[in-house]
């Protein structure tokens, strides 16, 4: 019997964690069912071990576990299924035998006449029916987070940069002020450079992810209008979805073209007509979305200040309830568009909390080693590197053995650790980083004690249940 080769292709927002455990996962489960497979990989150094044209042709069937925009226009006529990334890690076994059993339906490419820089498709649909509410939330979340990916380089590298300008002094990049210093001045310049990119970058690759290089001009267009009039994040993630759904728009009106204007279209007819249209939508969408971003930005301001154990509650659940999935980046998201505005406090409580859940499993492998195996105990050393350097991830292996009780005692010690954090008033002026950027933290005492308190109270938790779970005999290696 001829063994069945399967392709795939694994991708999340940020491409360093999810990326990497999905691909695994895949190929564990594939070679404990007797399965080839290869699996591309677009994490955040972008696209490795490329599938290439045979290994397409030769595949039975293809699995995309992305929470981000990967072409399937190549994989027209196979066999494939489109699941979220914590599926790729969660249900490899599943995915597989989905292919293997000829379960999976027949992808075919429609709107073939994109007519936009080489690309030949807008959206895809299967052969076997119409497509579910699932898959257009999946579809519409992963062209949110396709955003995204390529947002969080800008604000990373921006933030950091203007986190360390602050080592100098806070006024140190103020000309008229006593604090004064060149090399600070210069850090914050570039560092806000890169940062005010932040809604333009988010918009532009939310229309790439749904109308390609065409979606991409307009858009960045719309995330410069929204930014300009203040209506941040949010009015990015707008103009993003209205960028890209106008391209859509002129590729069906403009189908009956000849063939030989698509350079026309392309060059020419899209960026103008598409820029033109997007400002006269945006306009009077701006001040009622400036406003609504303004009055949650106050709002959550005052809730901070005014109830912090509420908010951390809400921040600590979020943040450890899927570790880097949807509520988490929710989370995430949230404190990086309050940094853009100058608020420095929710993004502390944010990375606190991220960084909590790898720390919980780590100090549960040393406090009760006994209780896990080997493998388990050296999975543990490695996530105290990860949460020390704000990487939730590293937690999902152990939650995923049991996630009706890991997941809320990680959510419990993320909570306390962002409850705490909010009390003692701690301003984080980096977007990431982890303990790596605690020189430039404001009450960087209390945010790692609240960090550690959070942690430990979890990690306890989390390691009686492992010794309950054992029947209070150690586990045999």
């Amino acid at each position: 019997m001829t063994r069945k080769k399967i392709v795939a292709a694994t991708g999340c927002p940020t491409g360093i964690a999810h990326t990497f455990m999905a691909a695994e996962a895949l190929k564990i489960a594939a070679k404990k069912m007797g399965v080839d497979i290869k699996i591309e990989t677009h994490g955040q150094v972008g696209i490795e071990n490329n599938l290439t044209e045979e290994d397409i042709r030769e595949a039975d069937g293809v699995i995309v576990a992305a929470d981000k925009n990967v072409d399937t226009d190549r994989f027209h006529g196979k066999r494939l299924i489109e699941v979220p990334v914590a599926q790729g890690i969660r249900k490899p076994e599943e995915l597989i035998t989905k292919i293997v059993n000829e379960e999976a339906p027949i992808h075919y490419v429609s709107g073939a006449d994109m007519g936009g820089y080489g690309s030949s498709s807008v959206r895809k649909s299967s052969a076997t029916g119409s497509r579910g509410s699932g898959k257009w939330v999946h579809s519409i979340y992963k062209d949110l987070m396709n955003g995204v990916s390529y947002m969080l380089p800008f604000v990373v590298g921006g933030g950091v940069l203007i986190a360390l300008s602050f080592l100098f002094g806070i006024y140190s990049a103020d000309p008229d002020h006593e604090q004064y210093n060149e090399f600070a001045a210069f850090l914050k310049k570039i560092g806000g450079l890169s940062f005010s990119l932040m809604v333009p970058i988010l918009a532009a690759f939310i229309a790439e992810s749904i109308a390609k290089r065409p979606g991409m001009v307009v858009g960045f267009i719309g995330g410069l209008l929204a930014d300009q009039a203040g209506a941040g994040f949010l009015g990015g993630i707008i103009a993003g979805f209205i960028a890209g759904y106008t391209i859509i728009l002129l590729q069906r009106l403009l189908k009956r073209m000849p063939k030989s204007l698509d350079g026309l279209k392309s060059i020419f007819l899209y960026p103008v007509l598409g820029i033109f249209l997007i400002g006269i939508v945006m306009t009077p969408l701006l001040i009622p979305v400036a406003g609504l971003n303004e009055g949650m930005t106050n709002f959550l301001a005052s809730v901070q200040s005014s109830n912090p154990l509420i908010l951390g509650i809400i921040v600590g659940a979020m943040s450890g309830f899927d570790m880097g999935g949807p509520f988490n980046k929710a989370a995430y998201l949230t404190g990086t568009a309050l940094l853009a505005e100058g608020n420095l406090y929710f993004m502390a409580g944010v990375s606190a909390a991220c960084i909590a859940p790898p720390l919980i499993i780590a100090f549960a492998t040393v406090f009760f080693r006994k209780y896990f195996t080997k493998e388990e105990q050296n999975a543990g050393a490695v996530n105290f590197i990860l949460g020390s350097t704000h990487i939730t991830e590293g937690a999902i292996p152990f939650a995923a053995k049991n996630p009706l009780v890991v997941i809320p005692i990680i959510m419990l010690g993320s909570s306390i650790a962002a409850v705490l954090t909010y009390t003692f008033g701690v301003q984080v002026p980096a977007p990431h980083g982890g303990f790596l950027v605690l020189p430039v933290v404001t009450g960087a005492i209390q945010w790692v004690f609240s960090i550690l308190v959070g942690s430990l109270v979890g990690a306890v938790l989390y390691g009686l249940y492992r010794k309950k779970l054992a029947g209070n005999k150690p586990v045999e290696e």
